[in-house]
Order: structure tokens, then C-alpha cells, then sequence
């Protein structure tokens, strides 16, 4: 008899075992001949040669499933476990799911839900940077991490990095409490909200902990070259001229880059000007840029968002007027 050990440990086990064990139990009536012990984040498998063989070979079209899909159940089992490619199952599922960028947690479909949103998605194809720019709730950061998120999953780079910068750098910075990361994880949050969507706990964990993804303040960038990456810059109307223009030469070979903000919130001191809105006027007619602008209908949180966006935009008038 033969024993092999199939390790976890960039797994959620509860995701790939099932509730209650059901995922197993049900492996144990597909292969009765073998002995499966699940324990923790370890999986051993008791049997012949030929029986074990047939076994991980299916359990990794499972993994396969779940990396794709962040979902595994009962029924994606059966099905897995007769067709035997979870690549062909994976192709079908994209064909009919063709506008879906990402599959997040518990099988979520996350797609662009605005026509601006979906010239991100089409442009980020043909361009190696886009600049997305548009109001609050407008979801040009979540379409960038779904996007980003998208290119690893596909391996069409190694890594991704989040950048944003910490506009509060300088001693307001200093009261928070904890360590430099804990003082600057509150300005990175949106990022980490985003990730968790769409990626499982227990393997965004581990791609933070092994650098594939990496979040970081704008001043970490400083002297790098960034490399099979998808980089996002978000708040980036909040970036001095002289941090964008770095982070803008920071792109090397076979990577993408994204830069969000918007121009109506900056809050940089009034003595330094925002390098997103010098961006946008001395790059929008250089090759493999694209500029997006997202309005108000890109609007995708609560209704009264909208509403009062445009409130604010309407007393922004009507004092211009009156100056």
C-alpha cells in the first residue's frame, strides 16, 4: 500500500473539504477503494499505485476548479470527476461567460456594470496604461483590481503592486499608533476590500506574504523597475507632479499600469500642484496611453451618491457664477 500527502497550505481547507466534510465524504464514495484522511491543511491519501495516481489527478482539476472559480462544491465534483479537465470545463464556462473578469469569493461574478467600465476592460487590451478618472463610487478602483486580479489568474504577469499616495505622510502620521505599516494600512484599505473579494482569504494571505501581491505606499516605488507586474496607482489625484512622473517610469518589460483618481478631491497643500491633472494634459496623445473619463451614470454605490454628487457639483456652479 502506498501513501501520499497532498499539502493545503495555500488553501482555505473549509473551502476545498466543504462544510461538514461534504467534499470529502464525497470523494470517499468516488474512490471507496482508497483511505482519505484530511487533516488541517494536509491531505493523505492511503491505496495502490494506479488508484492514488487516478486521485491527484482529479484533485488537482479541483484545485484548478476552485483557483478559477473560488468555488467547490458537491455538484462542480461529480462533474469534475467525470469529465476529468477542469481546463475544459474552465474554457466552457468562459465562453459562456465571456464579459466576467474575475470569479470572486463564493462564485460572485464580477464584470463591468457601466459602458466606461467597459472601455477600461476593452482598453487595458490594446494599451499597456490607462488613466481612469472620474468621481466617488464610480468603481474605476475595483474594475483596475478586477483587471489586475484577471492578468495574474491568466498568468499574464507575475505579481501585482497597489500603490496609493499617503497624503498624510508627514507628522499627523506619526500619532497613529503601531509599526509604519500599521500607520499606513488605513490609507491602503480600499485595496484590501477589493483583493478580498475577489481572491479566497487563506491564498491572498499568501500571495501578500510571498510578494505576488504586493500593496505599498507611492514612496516605496521610488528607484524600482516593476516588472511583469500590473500596477494600480489609485487616489492618484492626490500624487505630486514629480511622485506621478516617477511612478510612471517605473514600468518595465511585458507589465501594465493603471492610474485612478479623481481631479475633483484632491487634497494636496495648495503651494503643490496634483500630477494627475498635468498627466492628463501632456500624455493623452501619446501611444499606448488611454484616457478614460467616468462620469455620474458610472455611478455604482447607492443611489443617493449620485445625488449628491451633483448637489455638490450644482453649489460648485453656482458660486462660479457668482464670482
Amino acid at each position: 500500500m502506498t501513501e501520499k500527502t497532498i499539502s493545503l497550505e495555500s488553501y482555505n481547507p473549509l473551502e476545498i473539504y466543504g462544510v461538514n466534510d461534504r467534499n470529502i465524504n464525497l470523494l470517499h464514495e468516488l474512490f471507496p477503494k482508497l483511505r482519505i484522511i484530511a487533516r488541517s491543511d494536509m491531505l493523505k491519501v492511503q491505496g495502490e499505485d494506479q488508484d492514488i495516481e487516478q486521485f491527484e489527478q482529479i484533485f488537482t482539476s479541483l484545485l484548478m476548479f476552485y483557483d478559477n472559480f473560488n468555488k467547490l462544491g458537491e455538484d462542480d465534483i461529480r462533474r469534475l470527476a467525470t469529465n476529468g479537465n477542469a481546463g475544459e470545463e474552465s474554457g466552457n464556462f468562459r465562453e459562456v461567460n465571456a464579459d466576467v473578469l474575475v470569479h470572486g469569493r463564493n462564485g460572485m461574478m464580477i464584470r463591468a456594470r457601466t459602458p466606461n467600465q467597459q472601455r477600461m476592460v476593452d482598453s487595458i487590451s490594446r494599451n499597456d496604461m490607462i488613466l481612469a478618472i472620474g468621481p466617488a463610487g464610480t468603481g474605476k478602483t475595483y474594475t483596475a483590481v478586477a483587471l489586475a486580479v484577471r492578468a495574474l489568474k491568466n498568468k499574464e504577469v507575475r505579481r501585482i503592486i497597489l500603490t496609493r499616495p499617503a497624503v498624510e505622510a508627514g507628522e499627523n502620521l506619526g500619532f497613529l499608533p503601531g509599526d509604519l505599516k500599521d500607520k499606513l494600512d488605513p490609507y491602503l484599505q480600499p485595496l484590501y476590500d477589493a483583493l478580498r473579494d475577489m481572491i479566497p482569504t487563506q491564498k491572498l494571505v499568501s500571495y501578500l506574504e510571498d510578494g505576488t501581491i504586493e500593496i505599498a505606499p507611492l514612496a516605496f516605488m521610488r528607484g524600482r523597475t516593476l516588472e511583469g507586474a500590473f500596477a494600480i496607482l489609485d487616489e492618484a489625484q492626490n500624487a505630486t507632479e514629480g511622485q506621478l512622473k516617477m511612478f510612471l517610469t517605473r514600468m518595465g518589460k511585458s507589465s501594465k499600469f493603471v492610474i485612478t483618481g479623481d481631479i475633483t478631491q484632491i487634497d494636496l497643500p495648495r503651494n503643490q500642484n496634483s500630477g494627475l491633472v498635468q498627466a492628463m494634459r501632456i500624455l493623452h496623445d501619446v501611444r499606448g496611453i488611454d484616457i478614460i473619463m467616468l462620469d455620474n451614470r458610472d455611478i455604482v454605490r447607492h443611489k443617493l451618491v449620485t445625488n449628491i454628487i451633483n448637489a455638490y457639483e450644482r453649489e460648485k456652479d453656482r458660486r462660479t457664477g457668482e464670482k
